[in-house]
C-alpha cells in the first residue's frame, strides 16, 4: 500500500491565537481564517498553513537551554537578514541573546516566546547528502 501525505499546516501553542498570528500575519502576509479565542489559522496561497491554538498553561521554550526539551521551531529563508529582524523586532519579535548563525542566520523570539529563525538563501540550502 502507497501512503500519499502532504503537510497541510504547523500548530503552533501558545497564549494568545489571535496576537501571535497577526505578528506572523504582519511578517509573512496572508489571510487569517477561523479567528476565535483559541484557535486561528493564518493562510497564504499553497504554503503550508501555520494554525495557533490557545494553550492555558503555555511555557516559553527556553533558548538556547539544552536541558529543556526541544519542541519546534520555525525556520524562514528571506532576502535581507537585518532589514527583515529590524521588522520583525517591529513587529514584537526580539532578538534571541545566543546567536550560533554569524552571519547565516539570526534567532529570534516570537511574542509568545517561541524561538525561530530567518536566514540567508545560502543558510537555506539542503545539506549535502549523508553518506550510508
Amino acid at each position: 500500500m502507497t501512503i500519499t501525505a502532504r503537510l497541510f499546516a504547523v500548530t503552533v501553542d501558545c497564549p494568545d491565537p489571535a496576537q501571535l498570528a497577526r505578528f506572523y500575519q504582519g511578517f509573512l502576509g496572508g489571510q487569517l481564517r477561523s479567528v476565535s479565542a483559541d484557535f486561528v489559522v493564518l493562510t497564504s496561497g499553497d504554503a503550508v498553513r501555520l494554525d495557533f491554538q490557545r494553550v492555558a498553561n503555555h511555557q516559553p521554550p527556553p533558548w538556547p537551554d539544552s536541558s529543556a526539551p526541544r519542541r519546534l521551531h520555525l525556520d524562514f529563508r528571506v532576502e535581507d537578514l537585518a532589514q527583515i529582524e529590524q521588522h520583525l523586532i517591529g513587529l514584537g519579535a526580539t532578538l534571541a541573546p545566543h546567536q550560533p548563525g554569524g552571519n547565516r542566520f539570526r534567532v529570534l523570539v516570537a511574542p509568545a516566546g517561541h524561538p525561530f529563525c530567518i536566514a540567508t538563501a545560502a543558510a537555506a540550502e539542503l545539506p549535502a547528502t549523508i553518506g550510508p
